[in-house]
């Protein structure tokens, strides 16, 4: 690809995300990252030489194709905005805007000015759960009953402005209805607030897909010990997804026959064999840059859709209206 075909990007926000964004843009084939910008400047030193800006709209002075978003979540919707005006596509960080009103807006602000909005929902990429939809795609798991999700570790010092909900469980609302492909109609939660915040810092969610599938997510930045576990579990069998080890088990149903009467009616399962599956690792964010960049050149490419991100929210405010009303809520529209 020549250089002058190359799509002209820029990013704003360079703060522990935005840092590691810069490092991929920088060296994406088919894209040059032009310019950088941040309030704070470049306190990590990622610019290599570029222009560093202080706002969005110097940055849109650069005449970008597109720009990746890595501001704090509250900035989401006004910084999204500028881009639609400014007619250039856009990644914004997951989640997609602290509420569903602004979503919404930024939803249709790109919709009317028919730009490429994506979230990004790091986790899509993740090898193992890239593995993980394709074989349940494939059928391999046969009829899903349930996803478990477990997602703990300590507290991350770069959290400001939202609590575990908006920061770590929108990540597995968005994994389970994408690796089965079915929204979420109804959540129940708990949630609790032991260090302090404003925010919530720990949440248990039990819900329900459209297809029928029961799901489960544990979230909390209060443990000592870092697990992200997605588990499904099918009439075949099992898939565990580690997405630290970007590992994929498969633990099938035993096959083997109960010749004693007296149990041989009960339909359970059994153990049966144990599979960890060779697959690629490519690094999830580069993944993730790449299918933006296909989506932005007009080619098929499995990016999250800002409808997408915009249900994730409305989800995620279920989650806390439920914890704070202790009663099941109804996804709204998913009904």
């Amino acid at each position: 690809m020549s250089n002058t075909a190359n799509l002209r990007a820029g990013l704003i926000g360079l703060g522990m995300m935005g840092r590691h964004h810069a490092r991929v843009l920088a060296s994406l084939e088919g894209v040059d990252l032009v310019a950088v910008a941040d309030p704070g400047g470049d306190k990590f030193g990622v610019a290599g030489g570029r222009p560093v800006h202080e706002t969005i709209d110097q940055l849109i002075a650069e005449k970008l194709d597109y720009c990746m978003v890595a501001v704090p979540t509250q900035y989401h919707a006004e910084i999204a905005k500028a881009l639609a005006e400014a007619g250039v596509h856009a990644m914004i960080e997951k989640p997609l805007a602290g509420s569903s009103a602004e979503a919404t807006e930024i939803a249709k602000a790109f919709e009317a000015a028919g730009l490429v909005g994506a979230v990004g929902h790091i986790e899509r990429y993740n090898p193992a759960l890239q593995a993980l939809r394709a074989r349940l795609e494939a059928g391999e798991l046969g009829d899903i009953y349930q996803i478990t999700t477990r997602r703990q570790g300590p507290f991350p010092a770069r959290i400001a402005d939202v609590g575990v909900v908006l920061d770590l469980a929108t990540h597995d609302i968005d994994l389970t209805a994408w690796v089965t492909q079915s929204p979420f109609v109804t959540v129940a939660a708990q949630s609790a607030h032991k260090s302090g915040r404003q925010y919530e810092d720990l949440i248990a969610v039990t819900g329900k897909l459209a297809d029928g599938t029961v799901t489960s997510h544990l979230v909390n930045w209060l443990s000592p010990m870092k697990e992200r576990l997605t588990v499904v579990t099918g009439e075949k069998g099992a898939f565990i997804a580690d997405t630290l080890t970007a590992d994929l088990t498969f633990h099938a149903n035993g096959t083997v026959v109960t010749a004693w009467d007296d149990v041989a009616h009960f339909r359970g399962v059994s153990e049966g064999d144990m599979v960890r599956y060779a697959i690629s690792k490519p690094e999830p964010l580069r993944t993730e840059h790449e299918s933006f960049r296909d989506a932005v050149l007009g080619k098929e490419a499995d990016i999250v859709t800002l409808q997408q991100g915009l249900t994730t929210v409305k989800v995620a405010e279920a989650v806390l209206q439920s914890a704070a009303e202790a009663r099941t809520v109804p996804i709204a529209g998913e009904q």
